[in-house]
């Protein structure tokens, strides 16, 4: 065991390329699985159900491109007034917080470029290149994936049946209850982080803070990675708000408004609607962002609760794992 699990994790590592899409394509093909037996139930042919499916996912994709293309048109359309209030913003901030560290830079050196080389421009061009060649390449791979456990092709409940639970008729029923509750989990993963993204976007409206299309998808995206992604959003788009408010109780107001809303999404509605099956540890949360941010950067970063969720879920399966599972979600084990 000591040399299976380190070559284990240095094979998900070496081939992230392939176990990244992999899991996720799991994750999606799991909400369109009880569609999929709906439609084999009224005799419909795979390859039509199939097809609706891609179309459902290619309809969410468009809308999702639709929303960036609109935050994009609102960055490139603001004026060159709001830009160089921002940079001054910007520069005051980081002159002083570079009095509070005692850095000091030369006379006549500005802070953009003592901080933002320009020879560094052609390598920030080529990771921009290389990031989308990412993304794009991982979007394609997903869908391939998708089409396959859909399909059949690659039964997912079949593996897990021959692996894990062994027993015919008891594999079903918890191939089942899994299924429902990685749907479950999903389905409020998306939903409390859209209304965070929708909380964000009106808030920044009522204050009159720009990008407010941006600052909603942003808040939907990060709101993925569990725990750090609230902070993050609301850090970022606190010191974002510094450069169009007032440091008085406009902007005091308005970080209240967006710290309530993360609170009451994150910290009371996704609770309630998840319920005790999902609860997680908060030092397992952070173990496992850890591990599969190392493991597989960003994505293992959105992956990571969901992973660790399955897991748990397998684990309530089997009475002799209830320790472990009891360890998971935080639970005294007394």
């Amino acid at each position: 065991m000591m040399l299976v699990i380190p070559f284990i994790f240095y094979l998900l590592k070496v081939l992230a390329f392939i176990f990244v899409p992999l899991v996720l394509a799991m994750f999606i093909a799991l909400l369109f699985l009880p569609v999929m037996r709906w439609f084999a139930r009224k005799k419909l042919p795979k390859v039509l159900s199939i097809a609706f499916v891609v179309l459902i996912i290619t309809a969410v994709f468009k809308i999702g491109g639709e929303l960036i293309k609109v935050s994009s048109q609102e960055i490139l359309s603001a004026d060159n007034h709001f830009f160089q209030q921002a940079e001054t913003k910007i520069v005051d901030l980081v002159v002083a917080v570079e009095d509070f560290f005692g850095v000091t830079r030369m006379q006549d050196e500005s802070v953009f470029s003592h901080y933002f080389k320009s020879d560094n421009m052609l390598g920030n061009i080529g990771i921009t290149i290389d990031f989308i060649g990412n993304a794009l390449s991982l979007t394609l791979t997903t869908a391939f994936f998708v089409v396959l456990l859909l399909s059949g092709a690659m039964n997912f409940e079949q593996l897990l049946n021959s692996t894990l639970f062994r027993i015919k008729y008891s594999s079903v029923k918890a191939f089942r209850r899994v299924e429902k509750d990685i749907i479950k989990f999903v389905q409020v993963k998306f939903i409390i982080s859209l209304l965070t993204g929708l909380g964000f976007s009106l808030a920044c409206l009522f204050f009159d803070v720009s990008f407010p299309v941006f600052w909603g998808l942003f808040a939907f995206a990060i709101n993925f990675v569990q725990m750090i992604g609230s902070i993050i959003s609301v850090v970022l788009l606190t010191i974002f708000a510094l450069v169009e408010l007032d440091p008085s109780g406009t902007l005091l107001l308005f970080i209240l408004t967006i710290t309530g809303v993360q609170a009451l999404m994150g910290g009371v509605l996704e609770p309630v609607f998840m319920g005790k099956t999902f609860s997680v540890n908060i030092i397992v949360i952070l173990v496992m962002l850890m591990f599969w941010g190392y493991l597989w950067g960003i994505p293992g970063l959105i992956l990571s609760i969901p992973i660790t969720v399955f897991i748990k879920i397998v684990l309530d399966q089997f009475p002799r794992y209830k320790l472990i599972s009891s360890i998971i979600s935080g639970k005294n084990t007394v």
